[in-house]
């Protein structure tokens, strides 16, 4: 069934308090990634490489940032007259409920209503994957299924830093149960926050649930859900990294100094796509030392840089030493500055022969605009 038949639905600002260092200013979705995307890139390519040409933004606040990201949508090619790219924004304040996934499906019922696709394919920002979401309506179509969500089996970390829900499936893949932070358990398969479902079911099944005051969406949904009608899962295999915290966040940074994962997650057949901005070359001092990093456009690099991600317009000056670091867009790291993992948010100025150390499982980070 070609992409065209579906609706995207992107959920941006519900993982907010995942990496909070990161989001005072921001939506989690326009946290920057990898020298030069947003994690949003990651789920809108996807969708619209998969053929899909309608997507919907659902919005919630701190969003400036994201729609100077987007903008028009152009750089997806979704700038268009029919279909296209739609902003949707806050809507009413209902305490608590307003972060539900059941009251935020509720509250954009018109614009789902209206949408003549018969399918919705819901995804959050929170995955770093390059995939075809052709393959899972082919699996959902020949599953008949009600619902089917995305998962990867993958270790169980000993410390969530976020809800974690694991599901049992058959071998025809049909989730038979779902548990949520469950214990003792080394591996299983994690659902990722993305499902395909039909337009009028999805709007039936949140009626109800909202007419019952359920609006949980691990616990109300996607448990009761299983109890009542066909849910299948489908497993994402290759690269892929679940954006859940800090300590997630970094890893899949470093995760892109490996040859095979950028070979894997940037490749021709589908590529990733952001807003371009034009800068000059970078510029590299008599002195400087760069080693297994990724370096963008537009830097000034007159010190050693290993093992580090630098976003566009940054400055590392004479004698700085940044190792395992990440140094986003148009910061300023002084002479004589050591840096071993740490996160710098953008225009970020570390002041000259100053020393910071965190490490591999609680880098240290650095809220936007500050100066230390």
């Amino acid at each position: 069934m070609a992409g065209r038949n579906m609706l995207g639905l992107l959920l941006t600002n519900f993982q907010d308090s995942y990496i909070p260092e990161l989001t005072t200013q921001r939506t989690f979705s326009s946290i920057p990634f990898g020298a030069k995307y947003r994690l949003i890139d990651f789920s809108l390519s996807n969708m619209v490489n998969s053929g899909i040409s309608k997507i919907g933004v659902v919005t919630k606040n701190n969003y400036l940032s994201l729609m100077d990201h987007i903008g028009s949508g152009k750089a997806w090619n979704l700038s268009r007259r029919r279909g296209g790219l739609t902003f949707l924004p806050p809507f009413e304040n209902t305490g608590d409920k307003y972060n539900s996934f059941v009251t935020t499906i509720d509250a954009i019922r018109d614009f789902i209503e209206h949408s003549y696709e018969d399918y919705v394919l819901i995804s959050s920002s929170m995955s770093v994957v390059n995939m075809d979401y052709q393959q899972v309506m082919s699996a959902h179509l020949k599953a008949n299924a009600d619902v089917t969500f995305l998962y990867r089996n993958r270790p169980m970390s000993k410390n969530p830093s976020s809800e974690t829900v694991i599901f049992s499936l058959d071998k025809n893949q049909r989730v038979n149960e779902v548990l949520i932070n469950p214990r003792n358990i080394d591996s299983a398969a994690c659902m990722i926050k993305t499902a395909i479902v039909k337009k009028d079911f999805l709007l039936d099944i949140v009626s109800d649930f909202v007419s019952r005051g359920k609006f949980d969406f691990s616990r109300d949904l996607v448990q009761g859900l299983v109890k009542r009608c066909s849910v299948y899962g489908f497993e994402v295999k290759g690269y892929s990294a679940e954006i859940d915290s800090i300590q997630s966040y970094f890893k899949a940074n470093m995760d892109l100094l490996k040859p095979e994962v950028r070979e894997e997650l940037f490749n021709m057949r589908n590529p990733i796509y952001t807003k371009v901005r034009d800068d000059m070359p970078t510029k590299y001092g008599l002195n400087s030392s760069v080693k297994n990093s990724l370096v963008s456009p537009g830097c000034i690099i007159e010190g050693e840089v290993e093992n580090s991600i630098i976003f566009k317009g940054v400055h590392i000056a004479k004698g700085a030493k940044i190792t395992n670091c990440i140094i986003m867009q148009d910061g300023v790291i002084g002479e004589n500055t050591t840096l071993n993992y740490v996160v710098c948010d953008k225009d970020v100025v570390v002041s000259p022969g100053r020393m910071l150390c965190g490490i591999d499982s609680y880098p240290v980070c650095i809220s936007k605009k500050s100066v230390v």
